[in-house]
């Protein structure tokens, strides 16, 4: 029996450079649809399906020339050329006497294998366990290929409706500066009170107070004591000048060690956690992020009670409409279910009196989650009652279900912000849910990474998968 190419030769430098270029690669990749740690490399995956179903060449030409091939063939911008994909199918076709072999992967996971096996012309089905890795896979594998371009355009048109919709109700929640300036987002800080007898004070819990760190534009709160109070100015390019030998690197809080600003009371690690678990701390938003439309930067100032005002509505608003919906779908729409156990591996905020998944949102981010949660269930309704078939409507609202997930990774009180970038990180940089002690808050309606943004990526990833060609079915018998 002829041995297949994979088990005598295999490209691996060049499929392996290709496995770690893929990993910057985001718009039309399926890794943005939605996280799954365990996803393996699109270019290794289909260079390995295909080096595992052909023959090895007779010939040393002939090998280099096959390797050379499968180097070029598993580049990401080669993933949807004809010239390279039907190619590959003919080769596998052509080895196996015209038949399309059927392809099984009973741990799918994230797609990755079952993907590239039906992009190689392979019938391919998968087995899963996880319901994340279910919804995944479908959307990965089933919609596109059962719909294609139709599904693209549905998925576009009700993404813009629900945006839409959210803006009608909460984008009162969000209001632009007097010059039109958009607030992209507010920066916040934890807060617990001094321990020290004497003073008492606030102590607004931040890591450093960089806000914008580039070569060309360094912008940072400085934190002064007025009585006992902590305030701020923002200093830096194009505010007033960084005060000399101040260090915007060095915080009031490090490995939950606090010091108080205005008496230098060192707050011990254990006693920081306990007010935490008591319900002695709080939170204060110490500045917001604007952006104009038409300008490259964003700019930033101090948070204003005005800004306090309209989170206080926000909350209130939560609250009404959290019954409401409680009522209609006979659940808590903010996930009231709890964390796993103090001390699971990567979970760290249990310690910090975060119980349940809900307390890792503010009232305005959860209202603006549990908003875009009910468009996309109103979106499915209003889809039925225009006549959608009901397996249809859902393959739609499965989109929209992986945008609401996106927004949710970008908008907790756990996303950093990035002063290199100037953009509020995704919750999950890393396998964890470290403790964070000041945050970013997003504005998912009309900020730079709301919903817009967040499900460009899905529209992108879903238009890459429905330009696969169809994979032809064997009869049975």
């Amino acid at each position: 029996m002829k041995k297949r190419f994979i088990e005598v030769i295999f490209p691996v430098k060049e499929v392996s450079e290709e496995s770690v270029r893929e990993k910057n690669i985001r718009h039309g990749h399926i890794s943005t649809l939605h996280i799954w740690w365990a996803r393996r490399p699109l270019a290794a995956s289909r260079a390995t399906a295909y080096a595992a179903l052909i023959d090895v060449p007779n010939t040393q030409e002939e090998i280099e020339k096959k390797k050379d091939f499968i180097s070029k063939m598993c580049k990401w911008e080669n993933s949807l050329r004809r010239e390279y994909i039907e190619k590959a199918r003919k080769d596998i076709l052509e080895k196996y006497g015209g038949r399309t072999l059927r392809v099984l992967d009973p741990f799918a996971g994230g797609g990755s294998i079952p993907l590239e096996c039906l992009r190689l012309g392979l019938e391919t089905y998968v087995v899963e366990y996880n319901p994340v890795a279910i919804l995944i896979l479908k959307c990965t594998l089933e919609y596109p290929q059962k719909y294609r371009r139709k599904l693209l355009e549905d998925v576009k048109k009700w993404g813009n409706w629900v945006l839409e919709e959210a803006k009608k109700e909460i984008s009162r929640f969000y209001p632009p500066d007097g010059d039109g300036s958009i607030p992209v987002g507010y920066i916040w800080a934890r807060t617990i009170p001094c321990q020290n007898p004497s003073c008492g004070a606030e102590i607004p819990l931040m890591r450093q107070f960089w806000l914008a760190k580039k070569d060309n534009k360094k912008v940072a709160l400085y934190p002064y004591v007025e009585g006992k109070e902590v305030k701020f100015r923002i200093v830096g390019d194009g505010y007033e000048k960084m005060p000399e030998g101040f260090d915007p690197s060095k915080g009031t809080v490090s490995r939950a060690i606090a010091t108080c600003l205005v008496c230098g009371y060192t707050v011990d690690a254990k006693t920081t956690r306990r007010l935490f678990q008591e319900g002695k701390s709080g939170q204060r938003m110490v500045a917001v992020v604007l952006h104009k439309k038409g300008e490259k930067e964003k700019r930033y100032r101090l948070a204003t009670e005005k800004d306090l005002e309209v989170f206080r509505e926000a909350e209130k608003y939560l609250e009404e409409k959290r019954e409401r919906l409680m009522e209609e779908w006979g659940i808590d729409p903010v996930p009231d279910e709890e964390l796993p156990p103090k001390e699971t591996l990567g979970f760290r905020v249990q310690r910090y009196g975060m119980l349940k998944w809900g307390d890792l949102f503010n009232s305005r981010q959860k209202l603006a989650l549990i908003t875009f949660t009910e468009k996309v269930r109103l979106a499915y309704k209003k889809m039925i009652e225009e006549g959608y078939d009901e397996e249809y409507a859902r393959a739609v609202v499965s989109y929209l279900g992986l945008g609401v997930s996106r927004l949710a990774n970008r908008n907790s009180r756990l996303n950093v912000w990035n002063v290199f970038a100037e953009k509020a990180e995704q919750v999950f940089l890393r396998q964890a849910l470290p403790m964070l002690w000041d945050h970013a808050e997003t504005n998912l309606i009309d900020g730079v990474q709301g919903w817009e943004k967040q499900f460009s990526y899905i529209l992108s990833t879903l238009e890459n998968l429905s330009q696969i060609p169809p994979v032809r079915m064997e009869e049975e018998g």
